[in-house]
């Protein structure tokens, strides 16, 4: 019988933290929506006591999530505890997660305590948290670099002071799958209570070892693995729930475990985290990169065609990737668009099922070949939006190399329409200054980014914006055969979230 492995989610907590990667409210709990349907047993919502906006967005995700437990991270104080608690208690399933530095290098030059009094603090903490709820998650930050014994001897204690979890950080990606694998099998020959306890690991991947770490975990006894979609994190990230999931599923000739993870949604929620934050997935990226099931070599395309066994040691659907590049085509009906999206992990009501397949046939009509990627942006587009006070109308724009590039905007506030025309350094840049003198904000770009949706020369570029103001920042997104169309969307897209974020604070 097969080892159950816990996969701890901290995607919407530490995937958070790196730049870049801010959600709002409602695009937390739209990914923890789909973590759950992914089957991540634990999803850490939060660290609560960060601000207003996170204990809202943990809160939110607790009440809403009923299949996944749901946990927020406190320090080892009691506000942090009480306030955690405060955002999870209605949760179905609710876990606090307590953390503490124990290594000699924290304890001098960030805490500024003796192991003693470290020691207090942490039972303390775990206490204080065990009133609350049964579930409680201890973690001894910087683990890797912490003395053996004294991490022995505080997991001993907070296990003895109520932890069912303890959790083995590398925070700062020191450890190297040998070493990180001894450390596992240390603790669990020196700490005499362990078998209360499940032991945890929480990778990081300044060294790339992340997963390579999590998994000889592992073998040496570890049952969960906190890690995150796409292996977002702090600085170089976290291990990758995909790329550790699709390891215990191909592996099984070394690993005797298993996770409860559908492993066909991983690419739906991979594409998910992508469409909120607007930073795409480098291409050689393991299991969810555009080029994992790409094949350019004579050698590869032959042995393929042979058998796809000779250089695929996956296939594609197992991942959630269709097995076909062209999927639909404009002479497609609503049911086949339908079974198609059900395919890709998306569950539409009528309403929004409607509004995807009237976008679907319009784009049709405009390119030869529709494939998923198409598809996923059209449901971003149509279903998951926010209030649109600013609509495009109308565009036009004239550029060259002889010429001042210019732009006609025409545009929709709030049921009226007003229209302007101007010049710029470039087409996007002569029609975002007109955009913005229409709209009148006061916010900055801060990133643009283009790339393409799909291949061909008919492909959909895919802009993602980045917007400041007062503190407040978004992305959007627009998608579009032309490219110039695409970044005004993309740009308008930010703007009606910003007013959104705007309202939502009054």
């Amino acid at each position: 019988m097969p080892e159950r492995i816990f996969i701890f989610d901290t995607t919407l907590r530490d995937g958070e933290q790196s730049p870049g990667y801010t959600m709002n409210t409602q695009e937390k709990l739209r990914l923890a929506k789909q973590l759950e349907a992914l089957g991540v047993d634990i999803i850490e919502a939060g660290f609560p006591i960060a601000s207003d906006g996170d204990f809202e967005a943990v809160r939110q995700v607790a009440e809403t999530i009923k299949d996944s437990e749901v946990a927020a991270l406190a320090r080892a104080n009691d506000e942090d505890i009480d306030r955690a608690w405060e955002a999870i208690k209605h949760a179905q399933n609710a876990r606090i997660h307590v953390f503490i530095s124990t290594s000699d290098i924290h304890l001098k030059y960030q805490l500024r305590k003796n192991r003693d009094e470290v020691l207090k603090i942490a039972v303390s903490a775990v206490k204080r948290a065990k009133k609350y709820s049964s579930n409680v998650e201890f973690s001894a930050m910087d683990a890797t670099r912490s003395d053996r014994d004294y991490l022995c001897k505080v997991f001993a204690e907070t296990i003895d002071a109520g932890a069912t979890t303890i959790n083995v950080p590398d925070t700062v990606g020191y450890a190297v799958p040998t070493e990180f694998g001894e450390l596992i099998r240390y603790i669990r020959e020196h700490v005499p209570n362990i078998s209360k306890a499940i032991i945890s690991v929480h990778c990081h991947n300044d060294l790339g070892l992340a997963v390579a770490n999590s998994v000889e975990a592992i073998k040496e006894g570890a049952r969960q693995v906190e890690c995150t979609i796409n292996g977002i994190g702090e600085r170089a990230g976290n291990a990758s729930l995909e790329e550790i999931a699709m390891i215990l599923r191909i592996r099984k000739d070394i690993f005797d475990a298993e996770t409860r993870i559908v492993t066909e949604k991983i690419y739906p929620t991979s594409r998910l985290i992508t469409t909120i934050t607007g930073v795409p997935v480098q291409p050689n990226k393991a299991i969810v990169g555009a080029n994992a099931f790409a094949h350019e070599s004579g050698i590869h395309q032959d042995g393929l065609l042979k058998s796809k066994f000779t250089y695929e040691i996956m296939t594609p659907e197992s991942v959630g990737i269709s097995k076909s590049s062209l999927v639909l085509g404009k002479h497609s009906g609503r049911h086949a668009f339908n079974s198609r999206v059900k395919e890709l992990g998306y569950i539409l009501d009528d309403k929004s099922l409607n509004l995807a397949f009237k976008r679907f046939k319009a784009l049709s009509d405009m390119k030869k070949y529709i494939y998923d990627e198409d598809i996923v942006m059209i449901i971003m587009d149509e279903v998951y939006k926010v209030p649109e006070k600013y609509k495009l109308l109308y565009l036009t724009v004239t550029c060259g190399n002889t010429t001042i590039p210019t732009a006609t905007v025409k545009l929709e506030i709030d049921g009226a329409t007003y229209q302007d025309a101007g010049y710029g350094d470039g087409p996007v840049d002569a029609a975002y200054k007109i955009i913005k003198r229409l709209v009148k904000t006061n916010s900055k770009l801060l990133k643009f980014s283009v790339s393409s949706v799909t291949q061909d020369m008919d492909a959909q570029g895919e802009v993602f914006v980045k917007l400041e103001e007062k503190g407040l920042t978004v992305t959007g997104k627009g998608a579009d055969t032309d490219i110039i169309v695409a970044s005004a969307k993309a740009y308008i897209n930010a703007l009606n979230k910003l007013e959104y974020m705007k309202q939502r604070l009054k």
